[in-house]
């Protein structure tokens, strides 16, 4: 049986980045699958727990009856199993080595340094999570140069591994932006990223699965109002 033909599930929230990055991939494979949306913060399912038993998270993909646990090994495992349509890891070894070592960057250093912000205690504090964050960015603006290489994606003509894993943050970066009264990707800063990103969220394998902004903070709001009536 054709990995086509065989149902695919992915257990997954709207609000998360991580599940997000992997429709992404499912959608630039144009794999059909059906999304089951699971509360990723309390009262997980007993299908979730099934799924995913040791860290008991989202997003789980379920192919064959089989689940596959993490987003970035998720992402590879699509690449691998439907080979039809653009690829989202480079076929160059060094490259897919650089790749990694990028994703793992991000997800890893980068964005625990922007949750940060979140609780900085004074204007002095979050001005130097501010800066550490702005350094990431620089760094990032280098890495899209080099890995561009003068094209669109990090992924060359089409987005591609680095570009779904950054560009799953953006609706949390547009969402701390606005309520920290920030401006993170500048264009005069990091003009590489700022086009970037205008060419990612206007692609149609993000726009059609990428939450709206709105919709986004009103839900950072309410877990935030949550937190602190349970504190």
């Amino acid at each position: 049986m054709a990995p086509s033909d065989v149902k695919v599930q992915l257990l997954g929230s709207w609000a998360s980045p991580f599940s997000i990055r992997v429709q992404m991939g499912l959608k630039l494979k144009s794999v059909e699958h059906e999304f089951i949306e699971e509360n990723f913060y309390s009262n997980k399912s007993d299908r979730l727990l099934k799924a995913n038993p040791i860290h008991k998270k989202i997003p789980v993909l379920i192919h064959s009856q089989k689940p596959i646990c993490e987003s970035l090994l998720i992402l590879e495992y699509i690449d691998e199993v439907w080979t039809d349509g653009p690829s989202i890891l480079p076929s160059d070894p060094y490259e897919r080595a650089t790749a990694r070592f990028w994703t793992t960057y991000i997800d890893q250093t980068w964005f625990p340094i922007m949750k940060e912000l979140e609780k900085a205690a004074n204007d002095e504090a979050k001005a130097t999570v501010i800066g550490k964050v702005i350094e990431g960015l620089v760094l990032l603006e280098a890495a899209f140069v080099k890995c561009s290489k003068g094209k669109s994606f990090f992924g060359g003509d089409n987005v591609g591994y680095i570009d779904i894993v950054l560009g799953s943050y953006f609706g949390w970066i547009k969402v701390l932006e606005s309520v920290g009264g920030l401006k993170l990707l500048d264009g005069t800063r990091t003009p590489g990223l700022a086009g970037w990103a205008e060419r990612f969220l206007s692609h149609n394998v993000v726009k059609d699965v990428f939450p709206e902004p709105s919709k986004l903070l009103e839900f950072y709001m309410m877990v935030k109002a949550a937190r602190v009536s349970s504190a």
